[in-house]
């Protein structure tokens, strides 16, 4: 995935909390709350649904933000697969970084739409019409 329009200077400057994870901590887990989405400085973050690996987002990548957005639950996991450095960007932040750099909501837009496209290739090579 493409690095994004991330200032990761500008979140430190707007008070945006880091973290650190370690390889094999969890970030979050599927249906636990999504009060923030997370930018990754550094590191790899895999996305999992069932046991399965849906994606690894590395430096410059989001995830979390589907529940930051549409207020449910968590529908994956994130679980740190090398020692990684994340910006924890509340609903709060989130607006902000937007009214204050559209490109920015242009960028989550761009992958969830992403994603989505994925999905739906997956479920048309697997025939589509399985329930």
């Amino acid at each position: 995935m493409s690095r994004g329009p991330i200032d990761f200077d500008k979140l430190h400057r707007d008070g945006v909390p880091f973290a650190s994870f370690q390889a094999g901590e969890k970030v979050f887990l599927a249906d636990e709350a999504g009060d923030a989405m997370y930018v990754v400085r550094s590191g790899l973050v895999d996305i999992l649904m069932f046991g399965r690996v849906l994606e690894t987002v590395g430096p410059g990548g989001i995830f979390g933000e589907m529940s930051l957005i549409d207020e449910n639950p968590r529908s994956a996991a994130a679980l740190v697969a090398s020692n990684a450095e994340v910006a924890i960007l509340s609903r709060a932040e989130f607006l902000a970084q937007i009214m204050v750099d559209p490109k920015f909501a242009l960028y989550v837009l761009q992958v969830m739409a992403q994603r989505l496209r994925r999905l739906d290739d997956a479920i048309a090579a697997k025939g589509g019409d399985e329930p």
